[in-house]
């Protein structure tokens, strides 16, 4: 679809304060950190209170300073976790595989925890990295069990059943800047001056203190989504501690892009996704009887919609919580098929799918708040935004006229940043030169919405050395270690061998999702 213009929204960006990245480079304290880390190592053992974690999964926990600028100030626990090299081949148990350190991993977010991480080991696409590395996760400060950020009570969380206007009126933009305005009052409140500190350059400079606390000389990476940003910086902070990096659903690391920009991208990039869904919804039409094209399609969903509005599903799940359901299959086409059978049994009378994929999930309401708060300080903190509402009405009017399905969901979720309390960074020009960073690998889907095909290909210029590898016509958010056995052949040839295409490959895209039956549909061919 065509891109809108958007207005130059520098004026009123520029308007909040900045502050340079302070001891950017190897040395001062991030090095004091490192060294302390070294000397002390990770204690692991147990993972006492994490839930879900198998014993074979162990927990410790390493220190890093809250503020770099005094590293031997204030010190918060970042808690890791790690499964040990098999050193088993999958192919052959009884040949023996060399151990080649620790592969440590960021899912992104921000705001995501790392510590499930090394139970991946146990997938078959996994098992050959599993036998040569540790498998090494963690929780990014402020992130679950290291030194956990909060801005609100949970019970605020994911309040239902709510709105979700694509042209919301000026009532209810007023109603939704108080609320902005309320959350960033309450980070600040909560972290007090402690709140700064969690940005992308500290998460960066804990990543080698974490190297350094595992004994690794260089470190091994791989970042998915907002990960990729991370390991960005790190690689141009330290450069020369780089062993072997993964760059998988690649954000665009433009300063100018972070990160008010790449959120329009964001919006835009979705509704091509909302059309891939709609149109594969179609062609199975004798399945869900949602329409046989893109735009009867989404009529069924504007339906559900408007009936949601007056009527809620089981009293909870309204226009908002239906479109966070269908927001999911955007990120993930595995999740066609629930989609579009809830969305069905719903019109049909039967709302329970619906209800089960959409409602909230009140056990999971302190992790959401958490993730919300750190996805929140770590964006509004990084770089400037526009402190002035009429720019963002103004662009994401503008915007929403093509791209309506994600747009003003997008600008709910950061508009914090427009009322935040703390100082801003200027973000790092992120750019390494000719033999400075070993070479590295960018993983990305051609049609992904929540990290936008230029994003891949701005890292790609911006890392000198760097091979990108493409899944065409194919849009799932994170691509390294799923069924695509091409995107896999690369991931293990360049981690366990150092080895990679010329600077650029292609892979075909993974297999559409095959559809899921209704229950009426399937309990009739039962029958039969």
């Amino acid at each position: 679809m065509r891109a809108a213009a958007l207005y130059p929204a520098a004026g009123a960006l520029l308007l909040t304060t900045l502050s340079a990245p302070a001891d950017a480079a190897p040395g001062s304290g991030v090095a004091l950190a490192a060294a302390r880390a070294a000397e002390q190592g990770i204690v692991f053992g147990k993972c006492a209170g994490a839930r879900g974690l198998p014993d074979g999964v162990q927990c410790g926990t390493v220190s890093v300073p809250l503020d770099y600028a005094r590293p031997r100030g204030k010190q918060i626990r970042l808690t890791v976790s790690r499964v040990r090299a098999t050193q088993r081949d999958p192919r052959n148990s009884k040949r023996r595989v060399p151990r080649q350190g620790a592969l440590v991993f960021n899912p992104g977010g921000p705001g995501a925890s790392g510590l499930y991480f090394p139970q991946v080991g146990q997938l078959p696409e996994w098992k050959r990295l599993g036998a040569a590395y540790d498998l090494v996760g963690y929780d990014p400060r402020g992130v679950g069990r290291s030194a956990p950020l909060s801005c609100q009570d949970a019970g605020h969380v994911n309040t239902a059943p709510s709105a979700a206007p694509t042209h919301p009126s000026e009532a209810y933009k007023r109603e939704r800047i108080t609320q902005a305005k309320a959350y960033a009052r309450g980070c600040g409140r909560r972290a007090g001056s402690a709140l700064r500190h969690y940005n992308s350059l500290n998460n960066a400079r804990d990543l080698d203190v974490l190297r350094a606390a595992l004994g690794e000389d260089r470190l091994t990476f791989v970042g998915a989504s907002y990960g990729t940003y991370i390991g960005a910086v790190y690689a141009t902070l330290f450069p020369s501690h780089v062993r072997r990096m993964v760059f998988d659903s690649a954000v665009n690391p433009d300063p100018a892009q972070i990160w008010y920009r790449n959120n329009l991208a964001q919006s835009a990039a979705f509704e091509g996704r909302w059309a891939d869904f709609r149109e594969w919804v179609a062609r199975h039409d004798h399945v869900y009887e949602l329409g046989d094209t893109a735009e009867r399609v989404l009529r069924s969903y504007e339906r559900a919609r408007t009936r949601l509005a007056t009527e809620p599903a089981g009293g909870t799940v309204g226009p908002g919580q239906l479109q966070a359901a269908f927001l999911q299959a955007g990120y993930y086409d595995d999740y066609w098929p629930s989609r579009a059978r809830a969305l069905s049994a719903y019109l049909q009378g039967d709302p329970k799918p619906l209800v089960a994929l959409a409602a909230p999930d009140r056990a999971a309401a302190a992790d959401a708040e958490n993730a919300s708060a750190v996805y929140t300080a770590v964006e509004c903190n990084d770089a400037p935004w526009p402190t002035d509402f009429t720019v963002w009405d103004r662009d994401n009017t503008r915007l929403a006229r093509v791209a309506p399905f994600e747009t003003w969901d997008n600008v709910w979720t950061n508009l914090p940043c427009a009322y935040w309390p703390a100082p801003r960074q200027k973000p790092l020009d992120v750019r390494t030169g000719p033999g400075e960073l070993p070479p590295t690998l960018v993983l990305a889907a051609e049609r992904d919405a929540a990290a936008p095909y230029a994003g891949a290909l701005e890292m790609h210029r911006r890392l000198t050395g760097s091979v990108l590898v493409t899944e065409r016509d194919a849009g799932t958010h994170g691509i390294a270690g799923g069924p695509n056995r091409c995107v896999n052949g690369h991931l293990e040839a360049y981690l366990l061998e150092g080895r990679l295409p010329a600077r650029r490959a292609a892979c075909a895209p993974r297999p559409e999702p095959r559809p899921a039956d209704r229950p009426e549909k399937a309990a009739v061919r039962a029958k039969g």
